[in-house]
């Protein structure tokens, strides 16, 4: 009676043990059950979060890069503005200058209608001042003023051109009062035309001497004539011509000056 109620008892433990066993695995396995959603859910958080990251570090860079641009574009308005501030600068003198330029050409315009009487004038002057002056070099200066008289005519010449002529055969009129001179010509002796060698002092004494020495003569200012020189005066003569021609080195010459009051 107690041996078969022992058995029933560990058979009642082992069934208890079995149930117990089959509620565990049943727990388990709902508590499994249960969790797979929410496993999911966070590795779809994490997913999430990790794309997210990747998100915030591709704007972060782009942020960076947009920075250091702003700052590039910030240095580059700096520097434009300054270089802009220079041009303007710059603009403001040109203007300045334009207006001035302008103004002289206003007045090269009223000088240069003022000036063509001038130069008239001035040609004119000279043309007296040859006529008047001892007649060496006629037919040079003669044909050097009518080139000046058919310039002024002309309208392909600049205004400035014109008066640079003129003021040259000025400066060549001056220069003939400093200089030396031999030159060659054709002169009537007692009404006969010869071959001469004329001797220009400046403007002081202006002789004549024939090729072969034989007659010399000089112009008087005072009567407007040329005379005759004796021939004590043809060693002198013929030393200045060849002093005049380069042949001979400058040294003092005694030859007749008319005096005038």
């Amino acid at each position: 009676m107690k041996r078969e109620f022992s058995t029933r008892l560990r058979l009642t433990a082992v069934a208890a043990t079995v149930i117990a066993g089959l509620t565990s695995s049943v727990s388990f396995a709902q508590e499994d059950k249960d969790l797979k959603p929410a496993v999911k859910a966070a590795t779809q958080i994490n997913e999430s979060a990790a794309n997210s990251q990747v998100k915030i570090n591709s704007i972060t860079d782009q942020i960076d890069s947009k920075l250091q641009q702003f700052k590039t574009i910030n240095k580059e308005i700096d520097g434009l503005e300054i270089y802009n501030g220079q041009l303007r600068k710059q603009i403001d003198n040109q203007m300045k200058e334009m207006a001035a330029l302008n103004a002289s050409i206003d007045d090269v315009s009223i000088i240069e209608r003022q000036i063509t009487p001038l130069m008239m004038r001035m040609i004119d002057g000279l043309e007296q001042f040859v006529a008047l002056d001892v007649p060496f070099l006629a037919e040079e200066r003669s044909k050097r003023i009518n080139s000046l008289k058919d310039m002024m005519d002309r309208a392909d010449i600049a205004p400035s051109e014109k008066f640079r002529r003129v003021m040259e055969a000025y400066q060549v009129e001056m220069d003939y009062g400093r200089t030396l001179e031999a030159y060659s010509g054709l002169h009537v002796i007692d009404g006969q035309e010869r071959n001469v060698d004329f001797l220009r002092v400046g403007r002081t004494a202006l002789i004549y001497q024939t090729r072969d020495a034989a007659l010399q003569g000089s112009w008087n200012k005072q009567s407007g004539q040329w005379e005759a020189l004796p021939s004590s005066y043809r060693t002198q003569i013929t030393k200045g011509l060849r002093m005049a021609k380069k042949q001979l080195a400058p040294d003092l010459l005694m030859l007749p000056v008319a005096i005038t009051d």
